[in-house]
Parts: structure tokens; C-alpha cells; sequence
């Protein structure tokens, strides 16, 4: 049975989407914690998410958090090392608290984390 060349890209195509699914993404708001090189961590309402530990884990996509405005950032360290609030678009491991994947955010007011009920205070 011979298969229509023009008909390739679409079989290729179907035979690449099912082994590779896509990977479910959520938006993640909250306290966006760099206190020290590589490390970093997000903390919401659902408690810490690791994204990041020195000599060790790193997420995915973790150069796609977004630049910092220092108007809304607390710093708590030399350098540019701190805090603020932030909203992410992720992929997680809910057994392991881990962010897994970064598919961008953007940074929120420190008025919007700071007023959240769910949020613990900094």
C-alpha cells in the first residue's frame, strides 16, 4: 500500500503530537522568593514550591521568569536578591512541591500579594 507523499506530514505529524503530550500548565500566584544565587522558590496558597536550589534542582524554563521591577521588589540581600509578588504560568509535581516547568509570568504589585487572605505575610 503506498501512502500519498502528501498525506506524510499529517501522519507525521498525528504520530508526534501522541508521543509527546503536551504538558498541563496552571497559573501560580504569589511570593516569588530569590534570597540567594539559584535559589528560588514560589509560595502561594497552596504552601512553598521549589524552583530552584544551588548546586542542585532547577526547573525548566526558570530563565523565562520575568525581569523584576525594583518599584515592587523587596530586597533582602546583596545584589538583586529578594522578593516580590508574581503570577506564573507552570507545570508542577504536587507530590514533591516542585515548580517543574516555566512558561512565563509577569510580576504583580506588592500591594496585590500583601492584601491576599491566602498569602502568608512578609
Amino acid at each position: 500500500m503506498k501512502i500519498k507523499l502528501l498525506a506524510l506530514p499529517a501522519i507525521l505529524s498525528s504520530i508526534f503530537i501522541a508521543a509527546f503530550p503536551a504538558i498541563a500548565t496552571e497559573t501560580r500566584c504569589g511570593w516569588l522568593h530569590n534570597p540567594t544565587p539559584a535559589n528560588w522558590y514560589l509560595t502561594d496558597k497552596d504552601g512553598r514550591w521549589t524552583i530552584g536550589v544551588q548546586g542542585g534542582y532547577q526547573a525548566a524554563g526558570i530563565d523565562t521568569i520575568p525581569q523584576k521591577n525594583d518599584r515592587e521588589y523587596i530586597k533582602t540581600n546583596v545584589g538583586s536578591y529578594g522578593y516580590g509578588c508574581f503570577c506564573l504560568e507552570v507545570a508542577v509535581d504536587r507530590g514533591k512541591q516542585r515548580i517543574t516547568l516555566i512558561k512565563g509570568g509577569e510580576q504583580l504589585p506588592l500591594k496585590t500579594c500583601r492584601e491576599d487572605p491566602k498569602l502568608p505575610k512578609n
